[in-house]
């Protein structure tokens, strides 16, 4: 069992802040934080408040679900949506490196050799276990291979991190195997079928040539990065853009398996597209002298959606928030997933050295952060629209208030809006930005903490957050609480812009990886 504690603690509940975060006095947390208004805590506090958080929920994971893939923090019962081989550990792995507690470090590194990744009961995500899995332990391995390896008791278990990612690999490499090279997204790895999908998504097959291509590089065999790049082709140049790329550099969202052309003309920056748009560019950010074509197609989607999908809402014009669309038609919805947008706008103009890139990221930015204050919780919802003609008379007043009304108002612990608040840390030094990520980690820990964990809630307008759905996503380990800790942190290589480049990149599970070519 591992517990931080800060020198300066009193009880959440004698907490003030600058935001409109007022959590349910019945649903506050124990969990004891520095006292004193939102500037006044230090920066080392509020990193140790939120490796407490990391701690606890650990320790419960740990106590009840180890090795199983997430805790349900309500009952205090296990799930296994994730294959079943511990996505909470693997997913909390880098995190626990970065934050430097070599006692969970050594309990992941010690399990993760003994995963048997040819058995699951369960059908296979390729991208989730991609990024989840393989992304885990890739980061692991580049950090304690680099500049964390004395966290190790043993070697040996380093080595196995990239013995297990390569085995896992070859579990899921024949997917590929068909006729286009695109893979199947739904696996039977024990039978070695799909589940029959004709069509892959935009987002489940562009999010996964990073991890893979890391593995070549790491292991030196090419197969890994050869297939993923073939598949990721028919992205970078669509067969038929007349119907896939509506607006330039702005794909669809489904792609037939069998032909590689697109099959629809919708899309935009949420679920399903969002973390295509992302490795474009940090493909880049991974290697400068080879992947300067999907620079060039990141350039080419940032410059259409800041013409095309740019919107204000009629109530707060002060606002920007990305449209999605259908064809040429936008759509005025938006998603928490979206939020990740500002901070890719923002690493983007960092390492192009676009301040246009920069100051429109900085708007995305403000514009999420508009649907963490506006709410009773002080936490952004799952979906928000700022279409008028479908405005339901109840949420008039809060639209015309706050620019937005909401269309889904759970929260399933995502880390979108606190990771663009850290990309804008580090980018614009603006201490503003930890102020507003401080903000959105008190009421995350004031609304959703349980005795053992944080649990996802159903609705983030109603004091206290209404419903607790009983469900930790392995995220809140990996991306949660690393974003909230390192916007806090001391400098490091690590760390987006450290000393003015980028000498590791995150996959889109937050899980950094050394960059194999120059820093930018």
């Amino acid at each position: 069992m591992y517990f931080f504690s800060s020198s300066l603690t009193v009880a959440l509940t004698a907490f003030s802040l600058g935001s409109s975060a007022l959590p349910n006095p019945t649903t506050r947390s124990s969990l004891t934080l520095p006292v004193g208004l939102n500037k006044t805590v230090s920066n080392e506090d509020r990193a140790a408040a939120v490796k407490e958080a990391f701690t606890s929920a650990w320790n419960g994971y740990y106590k009840y679900c180890f090795g199983q893939d997430e805790l349900h923090p309500v009952t205090n019962t296990c799930g296994n949506s994730r294959n079943g081989w511990g996505a909470s550990a693997v997913d909390a792995l880098s995190t626990a490196l970065v934050m430097q507690i070599p006692d969970i470090v050594n309990e992941i590194v010690q399990y993760i050799p003994t995963i048997d990744f040819s058995r699951t009961s369960t059908e296979v995500s390729l991208f989730e276990t991609t990024i989840r899995y393989l992304g885990g332990m890739l980061s692991g391995y580049d950090l304690l291979k680099g500049p964390l390896s004395s966290l190790a008791n043993d070697t040996s278990n380093v080595d196995a991190l990239l013995t297990q990612a390569r085995k896992l690999a070859d579990v899921l490499k024949y997917s590929f195997n068909t006729r286009t090279g695109i893979p199947s997204n739904g696996l039977n790895i024990s039978q070695k079928t799909t589940d029959g999908s004709t069509v892959n998504g935009l987002a489940t097959l562009g999010t996964l040539v990073l991890e893979w291509t890391r593995l070549s590089d790491l292991t030196g065999e090419p197969e890994y990065a050869q297939l993923t790049q073939k598949a990721e082709s028919y992205l970078l140049r669509p067969q038929n853009p007349a119907l896939g790329e509506p607006f330039p550099g702005l794909l669809g969202t489904g792609i037939d398996i069998n032909s590689g052309n697109f099959t629809d003309s919708n899309g935009g920056w949420s679920g399903g597209d969002d973390s295509f748009y992302e490795y474009l560019l940090k493909m880049y950010v991974y290697d400068t002298s080879r992947f300067g074509a999907y620079k060039d197609r990141w350039i080419a989607a940032a410059d259409s959606t800041i013409k095309f999908l740019a919107s204000h809402p009629s109530s707060r014009p002060d606002l920007t928030f990305l449209a999605q669309y259908r064809g040429t038609d936008l759509v005025f919805s938006s998603q928490h997933l979206t939020c990740f947008d500002g901070g890719n706008f923002l690493l983007g103009g960092e390492v192009l050295k676009r301040q246009d890139y920069i100051e429109f990221g900085l708007a995305l930015v403000n514009g999420c952060h508009a649907t963490y204050i506006s709410t009773a919780t002080g936490i952004g919802p799952e979906v928000f629209s700022w279409n008028t003609t479908a405005l339901p008379p109840t949420q008039a007043a809060f639209y015309q208030k706050n620019g937005f009304w909401i269309q889904n108002g759970n929260y399933i612990t995502r880390p979108e809006v606190i990771e663009s608040y850290y990309h804008a840390y580090r980018i614009t030094g603006n201490p503003m930005y930890r102020d507003w990520a401080w903000d959105a980690f008190v009421a995350i820990n004031a609304t959703t903490r349980t005795s053992t964990g944080f649990s996802s809630i159903s609705n983030v307008n109603v004091f206290g957050g209404g419903q607790k759905f009983d469900n930790q996503e392995s995220f809140l380990f990996a991306e949660v609480l690393k974003y909230a800790y390192l916007i806090f942190a001391p400098d490091d290589v690590w760390q987006v812009a450290h000393n003015g480049v980028n000498e590791w990149v995150f996959n889109t599970e937050a899980h950094p990886f050394k960059v194999a070519g120059p820093p930018v």
